[in-house]
C-alpha cells in the first residue's frame, strides 16, 4: 500500500488515471474499469482495462435477497455494506494487476457501489421519505487501496429533488456526443435507461434528456431462474425467448403499467420490476396457459416495447432519433436486439461496440468521470435529467490511510 498525502483538488485538472466500480441491479458483480481521463482530449475518457469479476455464490443470494424487500436487521446491513465494500477493494486490485497498472499511478477510485434501495421523489407515496441507499463501504475500499475514493454520488441529487438517476449521461455526452447523429444511449442492464444526444450536443449545452425506460435483463434474468429452478442466471443469446411467439394481448396488457406513461424526469428499480413484478407476470401468464418459451418471448418483447415506446412518446419529440446505441447485457441477447429493431425500423439499431466503444465498461466508466468531476469541483448531475432543483457536486470523498 502506498503512502499517500490527502488529495488536492488542482491534481485532477489535468490527465489522470482512475478506476471506475459499479455494481449493477443483475448482482452479476464488480464492473470494474481502468480509464485515462483528459477533459483536453477527444474522447475525453479512454478505456485502459475492464473485466466484470463474479460475486461469491453465498454473497450474490444475500444481495438478491436485501435488495427483493427481505426483512433483514441492522447487523446483516452492516455486515453486507462491509462485505460489499472488501468486493469492490478486491476488484479494483485486481483490474489493476490485469491491466499491468501500478496503483500508484491511479489518482483516485470513482465506486458507485450497489443499489440496494432507490425511492425518487416521484414514485415516493405520502408518508413516505425519498430516499436511496448504496452499500460498499468506501473506507474498506480506501484502506485496502491506498487511494482517495469519491462514493455516494446519488443522494445529493435526491436532497434536491432530483431522482438521483440517471447519472451516466454526462459520460454518453463525454463518449457519444456527434456533430451530425441524434443519438439514444440506451443501456440494457437489469434496469434499461436512455440518454438522448442530439446533433452537436456539447457540454456548453447541458439540457439533455435522459431516463430509466422500465425493466431491462432484470426480469429476463430472473424468469430464467425461475423456468429453470435456478440452473440458469440468463436467458443466454435469447434462445429461450427465440423458440416462443410474443402473446401481444398479454404484452399489451403488461405495458399498462404506470410508469411506462409517466414524463421523464423519472427513474425506476426493482421495487417496480423486480420479484414482486414477475410473480405477477407469471401467475397471469400460466392463467393465460403461456408455454415457458412464450412466457420468456412476452417478458423479452416487453422490454423492447417498452424502449420503442419512451423513443416515439418522449424523444422524439426533442429531435431525430438516427441511431441507438445498445450497452450493457441487453446487447449480448440477439433476439432482444431484434425486437428493438422491429419497434424502430427507421432508426440504425447497433451496439457501443460498433462506433468503437465498449458498452459493458461504460457505467464503470461513468463513475470514475464522476469522481473526477467531484475532485474538479464541478457538477455531476443534469437537472434537466434528473430534476433536481440545481447543479451540484456529487459523491463523497473518503481518504487512506497516511501511512
Amino acid at each position: 500500500m502506498k503512502k499517500t498525502t490527502p488529495i488536492r483538488i488542482e491534481l485532477v485538472r489535468r490527465r489522470v488515471r482512475a478506476i471506475g466500480l459499479m455494481s449493477g441491479t443483475s448482482h452479476d458483480g464488480v464492473s470494474a474499469a481502468v480509464a485515462e481521463i483528459d477533459p483536453r482530449a477527444h474522447p475525453p475518457a479512454r478505456l485502459i482495462a475492464f473485466h466484470t469479476f463474479p460475486y461469491p455464490e453465498q454473497l450474490r443470494t444475500e444481495l438478491l435477497e436485501a435488495s427483493g424487500g427481505a426483512k433483514i436487521g441492522a447487523g446483516a446491513l452492516s455486515k453486507l455494506n462491509f462485505l460489499l465494500g472488501r468486493e469492490l477493494g478486491r476488484a479494483a486490485h485486481a483490474i489493476a494487476r490485469r491491466s499491468r497498472t501500478s496503483l500508484d499511478t491511479i489518482a483516485f477510485i470513482g465506486s458507485h457501489g450497489h443499489t440496494l434501495f432507490h425511492l425518487p421523489p416521484g414514485r415516493a407515496r405520502r408518508g413516505e421519505v425519498a430516499s436511496t441507499l448504496q452499500m460498499g463501504e468506501s473506507a474498506v475500499i480506501a484502506a485496502m487501496t491506498g487511494l482517495p475514493v469519491v462514493a455516494d454520488f446519488r443522494p445529493m441529487d435526491i436532497a434536491l429533488g432530483g431522482e438521483g438517476a440517471p447519472l451516466a449521461p454526462l459520460a454518453h455526452l463525454w463518449l457519444f456526443a456527434d456533430a451530425k447523429l441524434g443519438r439514444v444511449v440506451q443501456n440494457i442492464g437489469g434496469i434499461g435507461n436512455a440518454t438522448y444526444l442530439p446533433p452537436k450536443a456539447s457540454t456548453g449545452n447541458l439540457n439533455l434528456i435522459a431516463f430509466d425506460t422500465g425493466p431491462g435483463v432484470g426480469l429476463i434474468d430472473a424468469l430464467a431462474s425461475r423456468i429453470s429452478a435456478g440452473r440458469m442466471r440468463m436467458d443466454r443469446d435469447g434462445r429461450i425467448a427465440a423458440r416462443g411467439h410474443v402473446r401481444k394481448e398479454f404484452l399489451s396488457e403488461l405495458m399498462r403499467q404506470p410508469y411506462f406513461k409517466r414524463r421523464p424526469p423519472k427513474s425506476t428499480g426493482r421495487e417496480e420490476f423486480g420479484r414482486e413484478s414477475l410473480d405477477r407476470i407469471v401467475a397471469f401468464g400460466r392463467r393465460r396457459d403461456l408455454t415457458d418459451f412464450d412466457l420468456m418471448a412476452t417478458v423479452t418483447a416487453l422490454t423492447a416495447r417498452s424502449i420503442g415506446d419512451a423513443c416515439r412518446r418522449f424523444i422524439a419529440p426533442h429531435g431525430r432519433i438516427d441511431q441507438l446505441i445498445v450497452t450493457g447485457g441487453g446487447a449480448r441477447n440477439p433476439t432482444l436486439m431484434k425486437m428493438i429493431g422491429a419497434e424502430l425500423p427507421d432508426v440504425d439499431v447497433t451496439t457501443a461496440g460498433r462506433v468503437n466503444a465498449d458498452g459493458d465498461a461504460l457505467e464503470a466508466v461513468a463513475f470514475a468521470i464522476l469522481g473526477y468531476e467531484m475532485l474538479s469541483g464541478r457538477p455531476g448531475n443534469l437537472p434537466s435529467v434528473t430534476g433536481a432543483r440545481s447543479p451540484a457536486i456529487l459523491g463523497k470523498l473518503t481518504m487512506p490511510p497516511t501511512s
